[in-house]
């Protein structure tokens, strides 16, 4: 210690600083709201916009960079923007891309948050929006106009699990309407079950939250997209927002990548098990939603685009069992536990009124049940499952 610096300056202001070249399979955590600059020119030149060089840690420390640059690997994109949430990361872009007299359009089977934000926050700025049916081309035809800047596509379609024929989709938009840029909620599909971009998408948005997470315990969001001037539209509305995330998130994810192909090989092969299972449970199941399953609604498009798929399930019950039985055979459960988000270790099991949640029409008749498998034997899930069925047909 110097002497003429006092203890508490030392501990502050300490000259240590450790050999540069450790390595290890766990990227380092770094921490930090204030980055230090070398010199002033330093403070005044650089940028964070080509993450060359670091200025302020809600604009990306050595961690963020490196689990933006692992997720563009895995998404196929050039650039990808972090945010709180899935949900933070969609409304991001409806902001960043949407001005008031514009308009966005929507799939009907659209994760449910993304209409109540049109509906209200798009609304009130003066941004319509409009849904079409995604199983018909000609529906988003129809929806096309000169107004229309933003076109969100879902794959498959949240609940329902309906796979569209996203080729068909995107050039419609490109035909009909080439100033739209085109997103997709690429969430389901993690980056690989299908190649988003080579589909022709502009952009996408994942919620980290669920599969590249694993766990069931952090929230993340991520915005991936290949061309430099989108990203720049997109990177500065995120920054003027305010948007980050914890260090200490970021390493989480970090180490949870290197597992997710295992992951979501395993659940999605539990996951067919579960909907072939089920699928023979008549009269009582009525229909299983998985687009895996030959006869679920967009199986024919599933298998043209896609090599796998998630561990997410949904069973239509028979029309003739009272919601109030649905409800309790879901509370009956043991190894499925009642709550939201998927893509964790547990399996989850939440009801649904199909009702609530389209409105271009509703094709489906009973009360449904979405599964989401986790990473628990199938063959205890089936049983779980199966002693619902008996107390309902009980």
């Amino acid at each position: 210690m110097s002497a003429d610096k006092d203890k508490a300056t030392e501990l502050i202001h300490h000259a240590y600083q450790p050999p540069a070249g450790f390595e290890s399979p766990v990227v380092g955590v770094h921490k930090g709201s204030t980055v230090f600059f070398p010199s002033v020119a330093a403070l005044r030149n650089h940028h964070w916009l080509d993450k060359q060089a670091y200025t302020y840690g809600l604009h990306g420390t050595p961690t963020t960079f490196t689990l933006e640059a692992r997720l563009a690997t895995l998404e196929g994109a050039k650039h990808v923007m972090l945010a709180p949430s899935g949900l933070a990361a969609l409304t991001s872009v409806n902001m960043a891309l949407l001005a008031s007299g514009d308009a966005v359009l929507l799939p009907d089977n659209v994760y449910n948050p993304s209409k109540e934000f049109a509906r209200h926050e798009l609304a009130q700025w003066g941004i319509a929006h409009r849904l079409y049916d995604p199983m018909q081309p000609a529906s988003l035809r129809t929806a096309l106009g000169p107004d229309v800047k933003l076109v969100w596509l879902e794959a498959p379609g949240s609940v329902t699990l309906e796979f569209p024929d996203l080729p068909a989709l995107v050039r419609t938009v490109r035909e009909a309407a080439p100033q739209a840029v085109i997103a997709l909620d690429n969430t389901w599909g993690a980056g690989l079950a299908f190649d988003a971009f080579a589909l022709g998408v502009d952009l996408t948005i994942h919620a980290l939250t669920k599969y590249p997470s694993g766990g069931g315990d952090v929230l993340m969001g991520s915005v991936a997209c290949r061309d430099e001037t989108l990203y720049r539209r997109l990177a500065m509305t995120h920054s003027r927002l305010g948007l980050g995330i914890a260090a200490n998130d970021a390493e989480a994810l970090l180490r949870s990548l290197p597992s997710l192909p295992l992951r979501y090989a395993a659940q999605d092969a539990s996951g067919r098990r579960v909907a072939e299972w089920a699928a023979r449970q008549g009269p009582v199941v009525r229909r299983v939603l998985h687009p895996a399953l030959p006869g679920s609604p967009g199986h024919a498009h599933w298998a043209a685009t896609c090599r796998a798929a998630a561990g997410l399930l949904t069973l239509e019950f028979d029309p003739a069992i009272e919601p109030e039985k649905i409800d309790a055979f879901v509370e009956g459960l043991s190894l499925f536990r009642i709550g939201w988000s998927w893509g964790g270790p547990v399996s989850l099991a939440v009801p649904y009124r199909a009702s609530f949640i389209r409105q271009l029409g509703n094709a489906y008749a009973g009360t449904l049940v979405r599964l989401s498998i986790g990473l628990e034997s199938t063959d205890d899930l089936i049983a779980d499952l199966a002693a619902g069925i008996e107390r309902l047909k009980a």
